[in-house]
């Protein structure tokens, strides 16, 4: 069986957008890395414990099956307009560069023989900094290794039906609707559509395991709160599909990776 390489900006994100994926790759008999670039820490406490939200993306790696985390060593850049200073010990990923980060990652995929490797779409997801950071590192490790990288995204047009409804209640701005316009990827540049229906419930059980950030106040925590606790085959026809971008061109059927 192959070795597959997550690369990650945060915790959590393995889950949101790749974990069904993950699950399915490692329960076929894959052997699946999850590596994440950050801690997620944004709380700009020095005191605060670093292995936090580590040691839950740790508890959420085991929900999916996948038993192997880890650590680029930097620090979560933030998604505002203000840079924060850096923590106690830690680089903020977004002041790392690209190098640094994509050696440490190529020497990861060097150690375990990795044959994939799953990285972030060009737009970052939502434009998040450490996300589009992240995008520019796992292609910089995948020139430098020869791995194959297949990067993982949504469709945008989907994602603007859900979002244009959301600011109709007005939980969402038109401004930052027509920043939307920019996420994710357009349908037709999709390559792989994965079915993870199966893994649903997985899925879930891995985004509890985020105890300190569904715990949050905010619509997105709330949102995050009840998806992770309805019957999975409730959810099954919304989240049953991952998607992904093949940057090289599809080596492999569209409803597989591997």
């Amino acid at each position: 069986m192959s070795s597959v390489v997550a690369l990650n900006a945060h915790p959590d994100d393995e889950t949101l957008l790749g974990g069904g994926t993950l699950a399915r790759l490692a329960a076929e008999g894959h052997r699946v890395v999850i590596v994440v670039a950050t801690d997620g820490m944004m709380d700009g406490d020095e005191e605060s414990d670093p292995r936090l939200r580590l040691d839950e993306l740790s508890d959420a790696a085991a929900e999916l099956g996948v038993h192997e985390v880890r650590w680029l060593g930097y620090a979560d850049s933030g998604h505002g307009g203000e840079l924060y200073p850096d923590p106690a010990g830690r680089v903020r990923l977004a002041r790392a560069g690209i190098d640094e980060p994509a050696e440490r990652l190529a020497a990861i995929l060097r150690e375990v023989s990795a044959e994939l490797l799953v990285g972030s779409d060009e737009a970052g997801g939502y434009r998040h900094r450490d996300h589009m950071a992240v995008h520019h590192i796992a292609r910089r490790a995948a020139a430098l290794t020869g791995v194959r990288l297949v990067e993982a995204t949504a469709p945008r047009e989907s994602v603007l039906r859900i979002l244009t409804g959301v600011a109709r209640i007005r939980v969402m701005s038109r401004e930052d609707l027509d920043q939307a316009r920019t996420w994710f990827t357009p349908a037709a540049e999709i390559t792989h559509r994965i079915d993870v229906r199966r893994y649903v419930a997985a899925k879930q059980r891995a985004l509890a395991a985020h105890r300190s950030e569904i715990a949050k106040d905010g619509t997105i925590a709330r949102v995050l709160r009840t998806v992770s606790r309805v019957p999975a085959w409730t959810i099954a026809p919304m989240v049953g599909t991952e998607y992904y971008v093949e940057p090289a061109g599809p080596t492999s059927p569209p409803d597989r990776l591997l």
